[in-house]
């Protein structure tokens, strides 16, 4: 008998999403996405300001750009966000564009959506590498954008938390446990009740194109 067997493609990351809405909310500013496109997969998180109502209107008009948009370079990204967001009262965004055949995660941030990557790697040159953010509120004023590069193998973990968590949530690596365990258990120890919270880990699964990972 022949025939053939339509094969799903590997997934590119294993990622997990903690979220709480502040007391006395319906709905959360603060969002995700998690949009693969052929060959990469993009991340993102974003913080409407404030919260609430018109924080969920940015937050979700910056979800459809980015969704609809995801294969695009996370430089074009941005300006596509802001233009979106003009009539909104802005958000903070963080996002990621990894890349199957290049090995590589490319990322950029507007505001404080904290992001950090850690190797699995222990002994190289930079065991975590956070992510450089800039001022501005996309939607309202946006920076001069330079994007970052980076190298990446199977067991790279990524993490991005809105300002909902406390700082200092990324000291220890999350290597070893799956995403969503850690990011549960970010916002059990760093989550804030005076306002939205959200975290997201992703951790890097390599792909036939790079080969073994380290």
């Amino acid at each position: 008998m022949t025939g053939s067997l339509a094969v799903a493609p590997r997934p590119l990351i294993d990622w997990g999403i903690s979220a709480r809405t502040y007391e006395g909310e319906i709905e959360s500013g603060d969002a995700y996405v998690v949009a693969p496109f052929p060959g990469g997969v993009l991340v993102a998180v974003i913080d409407g300001l404030g919260h609430g109502a018109e924080a969920a209107t940015a937050a979700r008009a910056a979800v459809a750009t980015l969704q609809e948009h995801a294969e695009e370079p996370v430089i074009d990204l941005l300006p596509r966000c802001h233009e979106a967001l003009r009539k909104t009262r802005g958000a903070a965004l963080s996002l990621a564009s990894f890349q199957a055949v290049t090995g590589t995660m490319t990322w950029l941030g507007v505001g404080n959506v904290e992001g950090a990557l850690f190797r699995v790697d222990r002994t190289a040159r930079h065991p975590r590498d956070s992510l450089m953010l800039r001022g501005g509120v996309v939607g309202y004023r946006l920076p001069p954008l330079r994007a970052a590069s980076h190298a990446v193998f199977a067991g790279d973990m990524l993490t991005f938390a809105t300002d909902g968590i406390a700082g200092g949530f990324h000291a220890h690596a999350p290597l070893g446990r799956s995403p969503q365990d850690m990011a549960d258990e970010i916002q059990l120890r760093y989550g804030k009740k005076t306002d939205d919270a959200l975290v997201l880990v992703a951790t890097y699964l390599g792909d036939a194109f790079r080969g073994a990972p380290r």
